[in-house]
């Protein structure tokens, strides 16, 4: 791939065979891209496989418009991938994974999940943003992700997956997991879950904020 570094290229394939790994995605649902420099982006390509990616299954595209830079024809979410790297310069990594657990209650008849039933998830995750349905790949959809993780690192979507952002490959993939593991807990515990109080989720998103103050 010209003018790609062979070692970022080694390094983006085997995150997302790690993401895959993981069952964090399956056959080709799920994309994963990578802030390159100011105006260039690697991403999955359109129905590759992250679980045997190869270079083959890698594009490169510009962050201004989403178009790509070679003949590849990209994920077909590459709208939302490069409008939140466009508008969030902390986040190198953006990761579009659909796991069981977190679908299902992204699809529920209720907007307002508490996922903060374990504290890694106000303290990595933070406050998580809802999408309604729209078309993949489509215009609407790419917008709407990309306004709401203008101010969130986790959104989930209904009946579609969800999309996590990080400044590095494994803060994504640990998002995506924690995230998982909560809301596999929610399911299983059913109504008599109780989630972190307030006073407590409070404490861990003010730690949250003053970490993120310090790598400003």
């Amino acid at each position: 791939m010209t003018g790609i570094p062979e070692h970022i290229l080694c390094k983006f394939i085997e995150a997302c065979r790690d993401t895959a790994r993981r069952g964090l995605v399956r056959c080709s649902s799920g994309n994963m891209s990578l802030r390159l420099d100011s105006n260039r982006m690697l991403i999955t390509a359109s129905r590759s496989w992250m679980g045997d990616l190869s270079a083959d299954g890698v594009c490169v595209c510009r962050i201004s418009d989403g178009s790509p830079v070679d003949e590849k024809q990209p994920s077909v979410e590459i709208g939302f991938h490069a409008g939140i790297l466009r508008c969030r310069p902390d986040v190198n990594v953006v990761l579009h994974f659909q796991t069981p657990c977190g679908t299902a209650l992204a699809s529920r008849d209720a907007e307002n999940v508490n996922y903060f039933v374990i504290p890694e998830v106000p303290f990595y995750i933070g406050p998580v943003g809802r999408v309604l349905y729209e078309q993949p790949g489509s215009k609407e959809l790419a917008d709407a992700v990309t306004d709401v993780m203008r101010t969130h690192d986790m959104v989930t979507i209904v009946n579609h997956g969800q999309v996590t952002a990080a400044d590095s490959f494994a803060h994504a993939i640990q998002n995506a997991s924690f995230f998982e593991l909560a809301c596999e807990i929610i399911l299983h515990g059913g109504d008599e879950l109780a989630p972190l109080s307030c006073e407590e989720a409070e404490y861990l998103l003010d730690l949250r904020s003053q970490k993120e103050e310090r790598n400003i």
